[in-house]
Order: structure tokens, then sequence, then C-alpha cells
């Protein structure tokens, strides 16, 4: 079976040929997937795909055109494919549900300690010979009341990881996990999430009714200087809202791993051009604001799950064995 990668990077490559026997053909593609570079596709029965590539109805019309029968994520997340033209034209579609939930609540963790601890500005200062501690003043989280957002395995997962902080922990998911239960945490409303954190981690899916749950409205009910983090999906947050409560301090402390329009900017090097997106750069000039580049996946076991699941649902799907596959439907 012929497989096109796009959107693809040497550890891409790396951790995907080494998962593959002679039975599937990989080519690899720098190119992010659109409309214009669907044609790569003629000649493949399926394309791997990732969270930036478009996989909007103009280029599921062209991936099916040329004979693609299989749409294969190597990701959680699917906000990007248009289902319903998929469905019509008979491309199936599948993605990677979970692979390794602690490297991503452990990036949380850590976007949430360099933050309050003020690490960044400290290896900074070092490196500038200057070891003054004014102004990097911190907080012990021990104590400190965690609202988390989403309690699948990655916020589940969080979860213990605050609690083994000696942190209190409450939880709003419109399904609750039962393994959440069990640790003793209570499930609450978002308004009482809003009001009483001093700490708020995002780790629900993109769905209609999320895409922008940190809004206006949410962040006025927050506490004064709470820390955000988010670690989910960009469009969870209203960039531009985050930026007027920064500037009061309503938002304390800002970790943010994914951005609304980061289909532009990441995984990429573009440290040669000059930055058009003027709101993030507005984001960059806060010194409580961490940024990280879609890295929360990135660790060599999560690489392994990754390309194991992506690779066992190509192989399925040539098998015929659908009931097997992580499919996603509209």
């Amino acid at each position: 079976m012929k497989i096109a990668v796009f959107s693809s990077k040497p550890y891409d490559e790396e951790y995907l040929s080494q998962c593959a026997d002679n039975d599937l053909e990989l080519r690899f593609y720098e190119h992010k997937l659109d409309h214009k570079t669907a044609v790569i596709s003629k000649g493949f029965e399926v394309v791997c795909c990732f969270v930036n590539d478009d996989l909007s109805e103009r280029t599921i019309n062209e991936l099916a055109d040329n004979g693609v029968k299989l749409i294969a994520m190597r990701c959680a997340g699917y906000n990007n494919v248009d289902l319903e033209t998929a469905e019509k034209r008979g491309i199936k579609v599948c993605r990677v549900p979970e692979y390794s939930p602690h490297a991503i609540a452990e990036h949380a963790l850590a976007l949430l300690l360099t933050l309050n601890r003020n690490i960044h500005r400290a290896y900074n200062r070092v490196r500038e010979n200057d070891y003054s501690l004014n102004g990097l003043l911190g907080f012990d989280l021990y104590q400190k009341k965690v609202g988390v957002i989403g309690t699948g395995k990655i916020g589940a997962t969080f979860c213990k990881i605050m609690q083994g902080l000696g942190c209190e922990v409450i939880a709003y998911d419109p399904h609750p996990n039962n393994d959440v239960k069990d640790l003793g945490i209570q499930y609450v409303s978002l308004e009482k999430i809003w009001a009483e954190s001093d700490i708020i981690s995002l780790h629900c899916p993109l769905l209609p009714a999320t895409r922008h749950i940190i809004n206006s409205n949410s962040i006025y009910q927050m506490k004064q200087g709470v820390a955000l983090i988010n670690t989910s999906r960009g469009a969870l947050i209203d960039t531009r809202e985050i930026i007027g409560a920064l500037k009061t301090g309503r938002i304390g402390y800002l970790g943010l791993d994914v951005y609304e329009e980061e289909a532009n900017l990441f995984f990429e090097d573009k440290s040669n051009l000059l930055l058009q997106d003027d709101i993030f750069a507005r984001l960059q000039t806060f010194p409580n604001v961490l940024i990280t580049g879609h890295q929360g996946f990135f660790t060599k076991e999560a690489l392994s799950a990754i390309s194991a699941v992506t690779l066992g649902n190509i192989r399925n799907f040539a098998d015929d064995n659908l009931d097997k596959m992580h499919l996603v439907t509209s």
C-alpha cells in the first residue's frame, strides 16, 4: 500500500520508517497538504496528515479525484478535516486518539513551573551575568486550587500530577471520568472553575461548544492573577481578549503550546522572516507569557506510539478490519 506522508519532518520519517514493514510504501513530503499540493497524492491510496494540514472540502475533493481512500491523521485532533465531504466522497478518516498522555500533561506542568518560578527570565539573566532576583518572585503550588477543563486521558493524568504536588484539584467535563472521580476530585460547573481556580489548565477538544471557551465573559469571572495553561487547541482561547486580560493583570501567567493561527507559524523555521501576525507578536511582549511551538507531544515515547497506531490504522484498513481502526465520522 502506497502512503504519502505530508508535513513530514526528519523525526516523522525516522519513527514511521521504524514501524513500517515491507507491505507499506512510505513517501515523505515536507509540504503541507492543501488543495494546491494535493496533486502529489495521485497514485497513493493513503495520505498521512498532521494538525496543520488543510483538509477542507476543496482539498478532499482533489484527494478523492486522485484515488485516495484513506486520510490517516497522525495526531488526536481532526478539526482541520471536513468530515462531511470525506464521507460524501467515500474517504475514510482515522486518527490517533491517544499516544502518551504523560507527554502533554508533563509539558503543561513544565509551562506552569517555568512561568511561576520565572525560569525563562532567570536563564537569560544569568547568561548576561545578572544574578539579581528582583522580579522573579514565584508562589508555592502546594495547596493551590487547580481547575482542569477536560478529563480524558491527558486531563486525568494532569489531575494526578497536580494532586501529587499537593494541589486541590477540581474539574469540569460534560462526560465525567470515573478514574478522576476515584481520585476524590470533584466535578463542578465552569462558573465554579472560573471563580475559584488559582490555576486553570485546558485539556478539552476543540468543538463548537468549546471554541473560545476562554472569552471576555469567562475571564471576567476569574481570580485576579490566575495562571492559564493551554496545551490542547489554540482556538479554545480568544487571543484578543487574553491580551486585554494580561494588560489588566486578570491573567497573571499564560502558558501556551498552541495558538489560534498556528498553522502559518508552527513547525517551521521562520527565523529569517519578519513576523506578520501582530497579535502573536503582541503576546510575545509580555514577560509573564511563555509560548512553545506545539511541542507537548514531542517525546520519544509519544512519537513511537503515534507511529505504531497510525500504521496500525493503515494496516487494518488494508485488511478491511474497519472495526479495529480509530475511525472518525461526521
